[in-house]
């Protein structure tokens, strides 16, 4: 590496002249695509920033001056020019650089960031705080198009043009986010982009507006003032200087020096402004810029020797199918996805029922009200949500669902421990959050066949919202049949003992199952209960059976806090039951990055780390 090795900072990139940009960029493009091909991560989103990511260091004094970036997948140009191009090939690896931003690795990563819409409004608190403190530097937050849909996004807009505080945002608009890019705001951005007429004149006006004497304030406000109505007789609308904005844009996001050249012209106004840039996601590799979903997420190249068979499709391919196949015998069945159609499952289901399908773009508080909507209208909603994304929508749950006994379907894809994605995409609060909701229910399928029963069941349920959560691995056990209801608050004995309760939740059954064998070769006999009801409990399988055991195990992907557990606890002290009991689950600690099987073991839930917890636990 000619350029790359030797640059341990920013500070060490501005050395560079801007034609050496250009060739750093190349370098970049290089070192990124060859390292995540083999390692895996998140490829075609950072291709598209590199320029932009190269331009606003090279501008900009960081970290005095704050770079704050949305989600994060982005970010991987970053990384590297922030001193950690040494340790990128351990990136989201177990003990690794995060995928995302994070506060802890880097004084270069300003805000953590997982979840969209987020670096608007963290980059206003940034600079709200610095006037307050009196101090001086600038704050830079940078948003895909995508991440725009969000409400957040626009709360945090509309509060800026208000507040009037110096704040570049840089929409970087590529025109994808992980599904199509939908909505009326995309749409928006579109005509700007597009609109030869506007681009054309606004270039003129902004570089007569560079040649101007410092001293010509009057010509300048002027000449200002005429690209205004530029936009206004051009474009439909002019949203973002409407709210209090400055734009400037659309300028190209691929070519490093042109952006530098804009960044210098613009970062000192004092004002909320708007940078508007055209990038490709994937730009610089032909198979990802023709497929920037597919390139998305790469994952890690593994010898095919080492590549076990599947048993059993993952969970979400399940839900996929059990959606097909209710749809075509119930044409009231919708489907509702905020962005993720593709890691939902729902690919298939959209092409079948296009009409039934609603993406409603990274907007989960919208997804959840819209589906209550549909709901009044004699439609059953299916909201297909990860875990993570879901606590996004909490106070639409309870107010707009719960409170008017809505019977909406919640399946929580993602949920436990997601692997390399790490702590913000970690799906271990729904338990806790759901089962505190009145007349929610609240389930988990030990395997695929009962999570296709399950979605039956929650289609047959007129009571109220019914919510089904299911991990992100293989579904052990899945064979396409006929649905059956499952009575609403039933639990199901797989193994009969007499030693000891073990009573299992979702993804922690079959790993209950596993053990059972080792434990009776050194005499200790196991009930496994596959408690597929979180809420409503088994309260009849609980009272009738208690008795039998002096020690109860509860095992759950979950926080231990408002989980499962603690309403086994609660039960048994309602009874003033003595009987001695094991809450197992994740610490009260938020969990890094790994592979989900090295995480599972880290915090004690794989089946041989539950083995040794339950001989410390009975005594053997």
């Amino acid at each position: 590496m000619k350029y790359l090795e030797n640059i341990k900072s920013p500070e060490d990139l501005k050395s560079y002249s801007k034609e050496d940009l250009v060739l750093i960029c190349a370098e970049l493009r290089g070192y990124i695509i060859s390292t995540i091909n083999k390692i895996g991560g998140h490829l075609a989103p950072t291709l598209g920033t590199i320029e932009l990511t190269t331009a606003l260091h090279y501008v900009y004094n960081t970290p005095k001056d704050k770079l704050i970036w949305d989600v994060g997948h982005q970010a991987y140009a970053h990384k590297i020019l922030t001193g950690r191009f040494d340790s990128f090939n351990t990136i989201r690896k177990y003990k690794g650089l995060s995928g995302f931003l994070k506060r802890s690795e880097s004084e270069y990563d300003v805000f953590g960031a997982g979840h969209a819409s987020t670096s608007i409004s963290a980059g206003l608190g940034v600079a709200c705080a610095r006037d307050l403190n009196g101090e001086e530097f600038k704050v830079v937050s940078i948003i895909g198009d995508g991440s725009l849909s969000g409400g957040l996004a626009f709360e945090a807009l509309n509060n800026a043009g208000s507040l009037k505080k110096q704040l570049l945002v840089i929409v970087n608009d590529n025109d994808m986010s992980i599904s199509p890019n939908i909505g009326a705001f995309r749409n928006y951005l579109v005509k700007i982009s597009t609109n030869k007429s506007y681009n054309f004149i606004r270039e003129k006006i902004w570089s007569s507006i560079t040649r101007l004497p410092r001293k010509l304030k009057i010509i300048e406000n002027v000449v200002k003032k005429a690209e205004v109505s530029a936009k206004n007789f051009f474009l439909p609308t002019t949203i973002f200087e409407d709210l209090g904005f400055r734009y400037f844009g659309p300028i190209d996001g691929h070519n490093v020096s042109d952006i530098v050249d804009t960044l210098e012209k613009i970062k000192d106004l004092n004002t909320p402004v708007v940078l508007h840039t055209i990038t490709k996601k994937g730009k610089g590799l032909d198979y990802a810029e023709k497929d920037p979903i597919k390139y998305h997420g790469v994952k890690e190249k593994i010898s095919s020797k080492a590549v076990k068979p599947i048993e059993a499709p993952i969970f979400q391919d399940v839900f996929g199918q059990a959606m097909c196949e209710l749809a075509q015998h119930n044409e009231d069945i919708v489907g509702i996805s905020a962005a993720m159609r593709e890691g939902t499952g729902l690919v298939n289901f959209a092409k079948e029922f296009p009409d039934r399908f609603f993406d409603v773009g990274i907007a989960e508080a919208h997804a959840i009200t819209f589906s209550g909507g549909l709901s009044i209208n004699g439609k059953i909603p299916i909201v297909a949500i990860y875990s993570t994304f879901l606590q996004r929508g909490f106070d639409q749950i309870v107010h707009d669902i719960a409170l008017q006994k809505l019977p909406v379907i919640f399946c929580l894809d993602r949920s436990g421990l997601v692997g390399e994605d790490g702590a913000t995409h970690h799906g271990v609060l729904d338990i806790s959050y759901m089962k505190c909701i009145q007349g929610m229910v609240v389930s988990a399928p030990k395997d695929g066949n009962e999570l296709q029963d399950l979605l039956y069941t929650a289609t047959k349920n007129n009571d109220g919202p019914f919510s089904i959560r299911y991990p992100k691995e293989t579904s052990h056990n899945f064979e396409k049949s006929s649905s059956k209801i499952i009575p609403i608050g039933s639990w199901e004995v797989l193994n009969k003992g007499e030693d000891v309760l073990i009573l299992a939740v979702g993804s922690m059954v079959k790993r209950s199952l596993d053990i059972v064998d080792i434990l009776k070769e050194i005499n200790i006999d196991a009930e496994v209960v596959n408690c597929r009801f979180i809420k409503p409990m088994d309260l009849k399988y609980l009272d009738n059976n208690y008795r039998n055991f002096s020690k109860i195990v509860t095992i759950e992907e979950g926080v231990l806090d408002g989980g499962f557990g603690e309403s086994i606890l609660s039960w048994a002290s309602s009874k003033n039951i003595k009987n001695d009991i094991l809450n197992l689950g994740l610490p009260n600690d938020f969990v890094d990055h790994g592979p989900r099987n090295i995480l599972l073991e880290e915090v004690g839930l794989d089946s041989k780390s539950l083995y040794k917890k339950i001989i410390k636990f009975v005594g053997r």
